[in-house]
């Protein structure tokens, strides 16, 4: 396991869920998909490391709890 961190970490996770949620407001179910690709493309290359998102990719694949 690398340092995937799973524990919350932002101040207001309602406010961060609501921001997420406000972004697909008005798309199709097509373009809500594309965001989402967007999206998880240029958070992963936020992240920068391969194996933190091999293992996001794992718990989110397998519905894992992460540990931690």
């Amino acid at each position: 396991m690398t340092n995937l961190l799973t524990t919350p970490r932002f101040p207001d996770a309602d406010a961060a869920f609501r921001a997420v949620i406000e972004a697909h407001r008005g798309l199709t179910a097509d373009e809500s998909a594309a965001f989402n690709a967007r999206i998880v493309l240029l958070l992963a290359n936020h992240i920068g490391d391969i194996d933190v998102l091999r293992d996001a990719l794992r718990l989110a694949a397998h519905k894992t709890e992460p540990k931690g």
